[in-house]
């Protein structure tokens, strides 16, 4: 009897086992190295052709003192759905292991099921991240084009200068003014007024 019981459980575990495997095998996964991103200058990408749902990942290392932002954006089927982009940082550079952190994410459901989702994120330090983009074709073969455009944050230097700068400009133009209310009142005094 025990073992009929055990036999049982095998059988179930294997069912489910094989079950979980192929709902993940539905899913096509595909990374891309897309390497450094360059200050101000976009760095593009395209999948042509995706069936079904998927779940692309593009890795890319980010400069120092940049604030980003990345869109995607579908084209071809009409059915094809983007369901989210997410950033993620990846401090080992490697996938999918314990220091992965997702930082941002949008969804379809948040951005009023358009063609299209974009991701605006602060400054972000210099290192590894990837993104994750999920979608599905529902039946019809679809892709989807998609950008990461990084621009400069001025560094603290630069806007203490300006600051400073700004400052000047305030002392000069108060100390004309009060240099010609002086005046006028001494020509006032000198003419009787």
């Amino acid at each position: 009897m025990k073992i009929t019981s055990l036999v049982r459980k095998a059988i179930a575990l294997a069912v489910l086992a094989a079950a979980t495997l192929g709902a993940n095998a539905a899913v096509s996964t595909t990374t891309t190295d897309l390497g450094a991103v360059s200050v101000g200058s976009p760095l593009s990408f395209s999948v042509g052709t995706r069936t079904g749902k998927f779940e692309d990942f593009f890795t890319f290392l980010l400069p120092a003192t940049a604030s980003s932002f990345y869109s995607a954006i579908k084209f071809a089927a009409s059915n094809n759905v983007l369901y989210s982009v997410s950033l993620f940082s990846n401090p080992d550079a490697v996938l999918f292991t314990t220091d992965d952190t997702k930082l941002q994410s949008v969804s379809s459901e948040s951005n009023s099921g358009s063609d299209q989702l974009a991701l605006l994120s602060g400054p972000r330090a210099a290192g590894p991240y990837y993104l994750q983009i999920a979608g599905n074709t529902e039946g019809n073969t679809g892709g989807y084009t998609g950008s990461i455009f990084i621009t400069a944050v001025p560094e603290p230097e630069t806007s203490a200068l300006l600051l400073a700068g700004l400052g000047l400009l305030g002392a000069l133009a108060r100390r004309r003014k009060q240099a010609g209310s002086s005046a006028a009142m001494s020509r006032g005094a000198h003419f009787g007024i």
